[in-house]
């Protein structure tokens, strides 16, 4: 169990759990996870490898358009299939069988383990036997199929995966990576040192999960899907006044470490008032959840805040402070459900 799951035993937290604190040595997890959102959405109980190979290559194909390393692997006979495909070597039978033959080898096995054990509540189990390659859908997919949290999901994996293989594909030193946020657009993005950028993923997608598709202040429900009436907002949890004080303690109000996802009637009653110190600590546990989680958001959280915990606590206390000394009174949401991290 990671610390994320702590006080939360949900079937969200635990599908969460898999997809940011899994071990990441390639993304066929990410792959899986889609074609699983992809499947059961049909109403599907029981998932051929065969039917699965579709959505699976699919899914892999159309990331190795944008980024070819996929995996820690000097060489993959599966992906280099995909390779051929996309040359017009293959046709779609022929990736068809291969990805049922090469693709699955340890992914179907490996994707609901983390910390070297399986979640409480597993999602399906394999059936092998009798000539079958299957999975037989447990209820508690069904059950987070009717989840207020299914329809953020697939959002959620894309961005994690769209973390994953930048990091990889733009072979950054970790010390200099820092993921920056583009507030007009929404994004996070990467720049090199030519000062090009690479745009990364939505910061909706991206740090929903890690909040529990949760308002940070009122603990409500919220949404990243685009038109959606429940569709929350990115705010500041320190404002941007302490962006005066940027040159002298070294601190990013812009990163990601100060970036939270807030309903939006909240955050509208927040402006850019203070939240209460109490909040501080739900910023500091959001933050470690990154950190948990491996690159690049957690590399950006160590360099714009601390390389240990202490330091972490400090910083985020010193910049406390300096938006406190600025401020009138502090803020608390007038809705306020009970939190779990």
């Amino acid at each position: 169990m990671t610390k994320f799951q702590i006080n939360d035993p949900s079937l969200e937290s635990q599908w969460r759990a898999l997809i940011l604190f899994g071990k990441n040595s390639a993304t066929y997890k990410f792959a899986f996870a889609k074609s699983l959102l992809e499947l059961i959405d049909n109403e599907t109980t029981k998932i051929s490898l065969s039917d699965l190979s579709k959505p699976f290559s699919k899914n892999i194909i159309e990331h190795l358009k944008q980024n070819d390393k996929q995996g820690n692997s000097k060489s993959s006979s599966f992906l280099d299939v995909c390779r051929d495909h996309i040359k017009g070597e293959v046709t779609d039978e022929e990736l068809w069988h291969k990805t049922e033959k090469l693709g699955f080898n340890n992914v179907v096995d490996a994707f609901q383990n983390i910390n070297g054990g399986q979640i409480p509540d597993l999602f399906y189990e394999k059936n092998y036997k009798g000539g079958n390659k299957e999975i037989i859908i447990k209820d508690n997919l069904l059950k987070l199929k009717e989840s207020f949290h299914f329809q953020n999901f697939d959002q959620e994996v894309e961005a994690r995966w769209n973390l994953v293989e930048t990091a990889w594909n733009l072979n950054l030193n970790p010390k200099l990576l820092e993921v920056k946020y583009d507030e007009e657009k929404s994004l996070f993005f990467l720049e090199n040192s030519l000062m090009r950028r690479t745009d990364i993923t939505s910061v909706r997608d991206s740090l929903n999960g890690y909040q529990k598709g949760k308002c940070f202040y009122s603990f409500q429900d919220i949404s990243v899907v685009s038109g959606s009436e429940n569709l929350c907002d990115v705010d500041h949890f320190l404002p941007h006044l302490n962006k005066s004080f940027h040159n002298e303690l070294g601190a990013n109000i812009d990163g990601v470490w100060n970036l939270v996802l807030a309903d939006k009637n909240v955050n509208r009653n927040k402006s850019a008032r203070i939240p209460e110190r109490r909040f501080l600590e739900r910023l500091y546990n959001r933050n470690e959840f990154y950190i948990e989680s491996k690159h690049p958001l957690a590399e950006t959280i160590i360099n714009q805040t601390g390389s240990t915990k202490k330091k972490r606590i400090d910083f985020l206390n010193k910049q406390y402070q300096i938006a406190l000394n600025s401020a009138i009174i502090t803020w608390k949401p007038e809705i306020e459900l009970k939190g779990n991290f």
